[in-house]
């Protein structure tokens, strides 16, 4: 399954802060009717991302009935991205 969507960018400042875009609910709901096929664990979905040039495997976490997609340092140097920022995101989901 492959997915495309825009989102921005945020920063979650929990005792291990991070950068996340967050799925949109239609294709949020997409993911969690093929979860249970791709899941390896407490409901995290693996997958190869991509914004603009960067490309990198990470998983989505759910997280209030959608999925959020972390954003790695990395990735964000690669492509100068910052919060706040508006991305265009591609996943590819494994099965």
């Amino acid at each position: 399954m492959n997915i495309e969507f825009s989102g921005k960018i945020w920063f979650w400042r929990g005792p291990a802060p991070w950068y996340f875009v967050t799925v949109p609910a239609d294709e949020s709901q997409d993911l969690k009717a093929i979860s249970s096929f791709v899941t390896y664990g407490w409901g995290v979905i693996p997958v190869v991302a991509r914004i603009n040039n960067t490309e990198w495997t990470t998983s989505l976490f759910p997280k209030d009935g959608s999925y959020l997609v972390p954003i790695k340092a990395s990735v964000r140097k690669a492509e100068n991205l910052e919060e706040g920022d508006t991305v265009t995101v591609q996943l590819e989901v494994g099965e």
